[in-house]
């Protein structure tokens, strides 16, 4: 007969770790993100379809200036991992061998939203501070007025102006690896563990610190996506948005350990 008075087991708590990767580990989530995508089908190509009206729906709106071509190249780098939640979802369902279910992976965010929302606030915020650096920087090296898109490529190209090509960049990658250090696996870690935003940031800032050669790796073949999808006119991003969501997925999956504490 057991003791009533005893006291009863307690629930374990889960830890988060980081996990090291090869260099390579990278191009295997690529790999799987496609076979995702060739798997999910119709689920999968409804948020490309998402991401490229998106892409369009800025360009109509935006004509030839460059501030707004930079501004949603930003907006898809920083708030591309919120956005991909869906495809975060239709990638468990498969990991679970489960039917991909699009209905449900629209509304995946909702357990967590709280802590999704605060994160996308702090993404926003980060893009609004990039956004203003941006208009100031142009300001200083532009004061005669603003260059079209087209003038503006060509001095890039041509290496001119090189103090403020180098200032430009140089401040962008700074927010850009600011952005991509706090997002790696947080949402993909608030969705799948509903942990909140200060413990998932800090464990993907730990798994940058972990796997500094493969996140660079990684980071490149994001940014090699993306870029494909608007150099096609957004076109690409049907097929590029959700690779890249459902390899983030694995990427997730491969870097972040539970222990039972």
């Amino acid at each position: 007969m057991s003791d009533a008075s005893s006291p009863q087991a307690e629930p374990q708590e889960m830890s988060l770790s980081p996990r090291q990767v090869s260099l390579g580990a990278p191009f295997l989530w690529l790999k799987d993100g496609f076979r995702d995508l060739c798997r999910a089908q119709f689920a999968s190509l409804f948020y490309g379809v998402c991401y490229a009206l998106m892409g369009w729906t800025i360009a109509f709106f935006n004509g030839t200036s460059y501030g707004l071509t930079l501004a949603a190249a930003s907006a898809f780098m920083l708030l591309g991992p919120i956005l991909a939640i869906g495809l975060y979802d239709l990638s468990n369902d498969l990991e679970k061998s489960e039917p991909p279910d699009l209905r449900k992976s629209l509304t995946c965010w909702r357990p967590n939203i709280s802590n999704l929302a605060l994160f996308a606030l702090v993404c926003t915020i980060v893009a609004l501070i990039w956004a203003r650096a941006s208009a100031v920087i142009f300001a200083v090296f532009y004061n005669t007025g603003l260059p079209e898109m087209a003038d503006f490529a060509r001095a890039i190209v041509s290496l001119e102006n090189i103090e403020f090509i180098v200032i430009y960049f140089g401040i962008g990658l700074v927010f850009a690896t600011f952005i991509f250090a706090i997002s790696v696996v947080s949402v993909p870690l608030m969705y799948d563990r509903k942990t909140d935003a200060i413990t998932a940031a800090l464990t993907s800032l730990a798994v940058v610190a972990k796997n500094p050669g493969p996140m660079v790796v990684w980071a490149v073949i994001l940014v090699t996506l993306i870029t494909v999808g608007f150099l096609t006119g957004f076109l690409g991003l049907i097929y590029t948005a959700p690779i890249a969501g459902h390899a983030t997925w694995h990427a997730y999956k491969s870097l972040v350990r539970f222990e039972t504490a």
